[in-house]
């Protein structure tokens, strides 16, 4: 698995995490938690495109 596929789920699950208590408790910086989301999924996106190509 590439290091963007990698880094990209992690960003997803922090994203989804602090979206989710940003939900039951508000607190600042919790904006973080949507641009972490979608950091992630594109990274996620990325790395796992690249893995296509190879054998």
């Amino acid at each position: 698995m590439h290091t963007a596929a990698i880094a990209g789920a992690l960003l997803t699950a922090v994203g989804l995490g602090g979206y989710a208590v940003g939900v039951l408790v508000p607190y600042s910086g919790r904006a973080f938690s949507l641009t972490a989301l979608m950091l992630g999924l594109t990274l996620l996106t990325v790395g796992r495109a690249q893995g296509g190509t190879e054998p």
